[in-house]
């Protein structure tokens, strides 16, 4: 398990079974306001985003290397980070979806989400390229939270 706090450049190991400390903390130089964290198993890297849309990307291996990976092209806030299919997910704010490839750090797509959608919480992608998202407001109520799936560019479905 690795763990992440606001206002420090260290990323510390963890055993998920006895929650004791595995290895040495990972010092990651220059790393400020990480906002979230994301792993993928296929290249054993996490990435870490910060509230200035750096992702760092840093080996799982000891001794751990990491580099200042790519800058987020939104416009606006950045609000959290998930990975799969070597594929990197970015939720930011004003209502959009930034997915990036692990392998070559391109673009591929950015998925803006309906006006009703008042606040994006967080998002994933499935291996079939659904997007599942997590949100407040609805087409009946702007305070209503839901959890909702796009199954591509121009549908949208409620889940929940």
């Amino acid at each position: 398990m690795y763990v992440v706090c606001w206002e420090s450049s260290i990323i510390s190991t963890y055993s998920a079974d006895s929650l004791s400390p595995v290895s040495e903390d990972i010092h990651v130089e220059g790393m400020t306001h990480p906002m979230d964290m994301a792993v993928c198993r296929h290249d054993r890297q996490l990435y870490v985003l910060t509230e200035s849309k750096c992702i760092y990307r840093v080996a799982t291996q000891v001794p751990s290397q990491y580099e200042q990976w790519l800058t987020v092209r939104s416009t606006g806030h950045v609000q959290a980070i998930s990975v799969t299919s070597r594929r990197v997910l970015v939720t930011s704010w004003p209502r959009s979806l930034h997915q990036y490839s692990t392998t070559d750090r391109q673009l591929l797509r950015v998925v803006q989400l309906p006006e009703f959608v008042r606040l994006l919480m967080h998002a994933v992608v499935t291996t079939r390229e659904t997007f599942i998202i997590c949100h407040r407001g609805v087409a009946q109520s702007e305070y209503q939270s839901a959890v909702s799936k796009r199954c591509s560019l121009s549908s949208y479905y409620n889940i929940l």
